[in-house]
C-alpha cells in the first residue's frame, strides 16, 4: 500500500512539479488481478483500483490490514464506495452478489468481512474504482445504478461548464458515516468543472478523471485560492485535495470525474467560494 502523508499548504508553495505529483497524484490504478491502494493521511482516506481479469480478486489482496489499519479485515472499521468504469462485473459482499454495469455504484457498510471482485468478460474487464473512509457505525449496503442517481444539472454552454452532477453516496440518497461520492459528466463543448472554485475546511476530496479522449488532458487546479498550482491529469488518474486546497479543472476536451469526500461535516453548502477574478 502506498502511503501519502498530509502536506502543509506552506510547504506546498515550495514544491517542484515532481514533488507536487508525488504527493497528490494517483496513477496506474488498474492492474490485472491486483488491488492498487493509496492511503492518505488526509482524513485517513484510501483510494483503490481493481481490474479482475482471469480470477476473482479479494479487496485485501496484497494489503496487510493489521499493519496498515490495526484491524483484522479491511472494512472492520471502514465504509467504502465502489464505481465500475469498465466492462460488466460483479462485486460480492459477504456472500451477496451485485451486478455492476458501466457507471453503477455500490456502497458497502462497515463490518462487511469479505468483498470480492470479478469481471464477466476477460476481454472487457470491469474496472472498479473505490474510496474508503473510517466509519464508527454500520448502515445499509446499497446498490445504486446510474439510472437511480440523483441528477443535478449545473452550468451553461456560455461559461463552458454545462454539466450534470450525479449524486450516488449522498445524504439525499442514503445514510453513511462520512463518505460521500458522486459523478460529474461534462457536456460536449464544456471543459470547466467546479468553477467558481471553493474550499471546504472540514472535508477533503478526491477526484478521479476518466472518459478523457486519447491525446487530451485535464489541468487540475489546486492549492490555496490566492496561490494556485496545477497538476496535469491523464485518463483514469486520481488526485488528492486537502481541505485547504481548491479542486477545479479545465480539460482540452469534455470528460467525466468521480468525486469523493470525507470529513466531519456533511453539509454540502458549507464551503468557501472564491470568485475567478479574485484567484491568483
Amino acid at each position: 500500500m502506498d502511503i501519502r502523508y498530509s502536506a502543509n499548504q506552506r510547504d506546498v508553495k515550495r514544491y517542484t512539479t515532481e514533488e507536487l505529483r508525488d504527493e497528490f497524484l494517483i496513477q496506474n490504478l488498474y492492474v490485472a488481478n491486483e488491488v492498487v491502494a493509496v492511503y492518505s493521511h488526509v482524513d485517513r482516506m484510501v483510494t483503490l483500483g481493481c481490474m479482475p481479469t482471469t480470477e476473482e480478486v479479494s479487496i485485501d489482496k496484497g494489503i496487510d490490514c493489521w499493519k496498515n489499519f490495526g484491524t483484522h479485515y479491511f472494512l472492520e472499521r471502514r465504509e467504502i464506495g465502489i464505481f465500475n468504469i469498465g466492462g460488466a462485473g460483479t462485486v460480492t459482499a459477504d456472500g451477496v452478489s451485485y451486478k455492476m454495469g458501466y457507471k453503477d455504484c455500490l456502497y458497502i457498510t462497515k463490518g462487511t468481512k469479505e468483498v470480492k471482485f470479478a469481471s464477466d468478460d476477460v476481454e472487457k474487464p470491469a474496472k472498479f474504482y473505490m474510496v474508503s473512509a473510517p466509519a464508527h457505525t454500520s448502515y445499509t449496503t446499497t446498490f445504486i445504478p446510474i439510472e437511480k442517481a440523483a441528477k443535478r444539472p449545473l452550468g451553461a454552454m456560455e461559461t463552458s461548464n454545462k454539466r450534470v452532477i450525479n449524486q450516488f453516496i449522498h445524504p439525499d440518497v442514503l445514510k453513511t458515516c462520512q463518505l460521500s461520492m458522486g459523478m460529474t459528466v461534462l457536456e460536449p463543448g464544456s471543459v470547466w468543472n467546479t468553477m467558481p472554485a471553493h474550499t471546504h475546511e472540514r472535508r477533503m476530496e478526491v477526484y478521479m478523471y476518466f472518459e478523457i479522449p486519447e491525446d487530451n488532458v485535464v489541468f487540475h487546479m489546486m492549492g490555496e485560492p490566492t496561490e494556485t498550482r496545477h497538476i496535469i491529469m491523464k485518463n483514469e488518474e486520481a488526485v488528492i485535495s486537502p481541505s485547504w486546497s481548491i479542486h477545479s479543472g479545465a480539460g482540452t476536451s469534455n470528460y467525466t470525474f468521480i468525486w469523493a469526500m470525507g470529513g466531519e461535516n456533511m453539509e454540502f453548502d458549507d464551503m468557501d467560494t472564491m470568485k475567478p477574478v479574485e484567484m491568483k
